[in-house]
């Protein structure tokens, strides 16, 4: 009978009633949500379908797949990964750090920890490596050439970074600290490991909650946007049929993002590793002596890194950090820096057309924000609302491919100040 009961105890179905584990409960409905989104409604599946699966792993009693103590105070404990017993000097230290009692209360003097499956795939997130993968794929994916056609489109992108740092003040006015608003702030970017990267390093803490919010947001873009481009332009305005593009030269392709790599990395030498990946994986699309390099980057390891950072992401979203006042706040931040990065791109692109004589179409600013490539589709589709002969796609994609830079430099810009 006690071996009958010890085996109940060690369920989980009787921790769920043990201390705070009620939060477990609400994370896993909200797992559910997100894998309803995902696969259901299609918002972002290839993202939010792996976060939802970490989070609902790392959310069930007993599991013990992630331990948040191995990352706690923002640092990796490889002593605690080699099987070093806790002590209470190290709690001690952990508390004066600021670490939750909700994470220090996990574990006792002299216990050692388990190392889970997500703990490993959670170091390439800290260390820095998926994210900046993920842009050597998106830099594979990419072509440069409507940005390198019209170099104007670097300012509509630099512009759409306004709801990056207009959010890092509203968090500082709400009481985040600084590492904590500029890791908000980045939502802005609406870049998810750009965000990923710069709050793995300033804000561990808060990871989960800005990875859902920057996933979701991103899977919204075609409805968040619109109204507030249709708020800022005329008719007339979106109206506006721009010249094609002239044709880039393979030379201008390869060059480019090397001078590009150059220039960021001596500029923000914090944004080296994001920039960099970005243009080495667009040098093997244009180089064409490495066509099975970028196939592979493209493919089978864009999805491999896809797999390992959407379910570590999710697997921070723990029911004792994710369900707090600051979770909320960083969603309704979120909505305001995406508001903020599309009108800075459009308010830019009206501001240029006074001093122009080719004019602008202010839409194409929206897609500063670097939601690649859905925000210059949005901006296409708004477009051909006004004017069903308005071909806007390729111009679109030159403020689009500047913001994926501009959000990197941003990143960089975090880094320094609060790294």
């Amino acid at each position: 009978m006690q071996a009958i009961l010890n085996f109940c105890e060690q369920t989980g179905f009787y921790q769920f009633f043990q201390g705070d584990n009620w939060k477990c409960a609400v994370m896993i409905v909200i797992a559910c949500v997100l894998l309803f989104l995902g696969i259901v409604k299609k918002f972002e599946p290839l993202l939010l379908v792996p976060i939802a699966i970490g989070m609902l792993v790392t959310n069930l009693p007993g599991a013990e797949m992630y331990h948040e103590i191995l990352f706690a105070g923002g640092h990796i404990h490889w002593d605690l990964f080699g099987g070093s017993p806790i002590t209470a000097e190290f709690i001690a230290e952990m508390q004066s750090s600021g670490v939750s009692e909700a994470v220090l209360s996990s574990v006792a003097v002299g216990q050692t920890v388990s190392v889970g499956l997500i703990d490993v795939l959670y170091l390439g997130i800290k260390l820095g490596i998926y994210p900046c993968l993920i842009f050597m794929g998106v830099g594979a994916m990419t072509d440069f050439g409507p940005l390198i056609a019209n170099p104007k489109s670097l300012l509509l992108g630099a512009a759409a970074q306004l709801g990056i740092f207009m959010t890092y003040v509203g968090c500082r006015l709400l009481g985040f600290t600084g590492p904590e608003a500029g890791s908000v702030g980045i939502i802005g970017g609406a870049d998810g490991p750009t965000a990923i990267f710069v709050t793995a390093m300033l804000a561990p803490a808060l990871l989960g909650p800005i990875a859902v919010s920057a996933y979701s947001y991103m899977a919204l873009v075609p409805v968040i946007q619109p109204p507030i481009m249709k708020a800022l332009t005329t008719e007339k305005e979106r109206q506006i049929v721009m010249k094609p593009l002239r044709e880039v030269s393979k030379k201008e392709k390869i060059i480019f993002p090397v001078v590009v790599t150059i220039f960021v990395a001596l500029l923000v030498p914090s944004a080296a590793p994001l920039i960099a990946c970005l243009m080495l994986g667009n040098l093997f699309k244009e180089c064409g002596v490495t066509e099975r390099l970028s196939k592979t980057v493209q493919n089978e390891l864009m999805n491999i890194v896809t797999i390992f950072l959407g379910v570590s992401v999710g697997a921070t979203a723990t029911g004792a950090t994710f369900l707090s006042p600051k979770t909320l706040m960083i969603m309704g931040m979120g909505i305001v820096a995406f508001g903020f990065g599309t009108a800075g791109g459009v308010l830019l692109a009206k501001f240029m057309n006074l001093f122009l004589k080719e004019k602008i179409n202010p839409l194409i600013g929206s897609a500063g924000v670097s939601a690649v490539p859905m925000a210059a589709r949005v901006s296409q589709k708004v477009g051909q609302e006004a004017n069903p002969g308005n071909f806007l796609l390729m111009h679109a994609m030159g403020p689009n491919v500047a913001g994926v830079i501009g959000s990197a430099i941003a990143a960089g810009v975090m880094i320094s100040l609060f790294g």
